[in-house]
């Protein structure tokens, strides 16, 4: 198979620039040499104030994507080859439903439709977890879960990803040029929220709502320039999570106690995700290289 890996865009818009994942997608791009223009709508916060290059920019507002974009921003100028999508209202239950989607659905379509007026052609933005059927009342079909079974959107926050996969789907098929990458992030962590993560094994349903999943925000930003670097024209998602679980308990063993009628395809070797990430690895060449075991004694529960 021809390999679907790039060079690296040139300059590269990133939005969401100043939340957990942003913050590390930024610091990484730029470390590898990335010239990158960090977005985000950060209340009475100066440009000024923030290292490296920033602008603040509501996406709600289509023409100041459209501005972004096109780099027509005094001291912003200049052509953006890629954009970098991750600002949204972050989870379910922060605000009103109808403020969520309005919210998210709007910055989103603005990026699209913006990043096709000004002509760039690979964008990478952040779909969700939420989209494989969380938080697991309803059981998942079988584990590890994939990209292989349709969106499952159980809270509006997951129905808005759904749909702006399938969005995505439509503004490839209206320009056969365009890759547009969806990153299934699971929950974001940076290494001071693994302290608590040896409680979690009190009790296995404390995270059964996304299969004990999570991101190292860290290994997040490294699957972020691995997508930047994907070549393929058209749409496609991938489920973006470490490579272990939350919990010190095996896999298997958590499976068997808190879904025992689904069905686990392949042999779970010990604390291996059940968020699966097989198809990242063989096409972005992501290989998770953080764990919360590297920081905190999983026994010190």
């Amino acid at each position: 198979m021809t390999d679907p890996r790039s060079p690296l865009p040139g300059r590269v818009v990133v939005t969401g620039a100043t939340g957990k994942l942003g913050r590390a997608v930024v610091a990484h791009l730029r470390a590898v040499g990335v010239d990158v223009l960090a977005v985000d709508r950060a209340a009475g916060r100066d440009p000024r104030d923030v290292e490296g290059e920033f602008l603040l920019a509501d996406l709600t507002d289509y023409g100041q994507v459209l501005a972004a974009l096109t780099g027509t921003v005094d001291e912003h100028a200049g052509r953006i080859d890629a954009v970098v999508h991750l600002a949204a209202v972050p989870a379910p239950g922060l605000q009103p439903n109808a403020t969520t989607f309005t919210n998210n659905s709007a910055a989103t379509y603005h990026v699209f439709a913006a990043a096709r007026a000004a002509g760039i052609k690979r964008v990478v933005w952040a779909s969700s977890e939420t989209v494989l059927g969380l938080p697991f009342d309803t059981p998942p079909p079988y584990a590890p879960v994939d990209e292989e079974y349709p969106p499952r959107p159980e809270t509006t926050y997951a129905l808005n990803k759904a749909l702006e996969e399938e969005m995505a789907r439509h503004f490839c098929r209206w320009d056969p040029e365009l890759v547009m990458v969806g990153l299934r992030f699971s929950n974001v962590m940076d290494v001071e929220d693994y302290a608590r993560f040896p409680s979690f094994d009190a009790d296995a349903h404390l995270r059964r709502w996304n299969l004990w999943g999570y991101i190292d925000a860290r290994d997040g930003a490294q699957a972020v320039e691995r997508a930047l670097s994907y070549d393929r024209p058209g749409a496609e998602v991938f489920i973006i999570a470490n490579a272990d679980t939350v919990m010190s308990r095996p896999s298997a063993e958590l499976m068997a106690e808190v879904y025992p009628d689904v069905e686990v395809r392949g042999e779970l070797r010990g604390h291996e995700t059940l968020l699966g990430i097989g198809k990242a690895r063989r096409l972005l060449g992501y290989a998770p290289r953080h764990s919360w075991r590297d920081h905190v004694d999983p026994t010190a529960g």
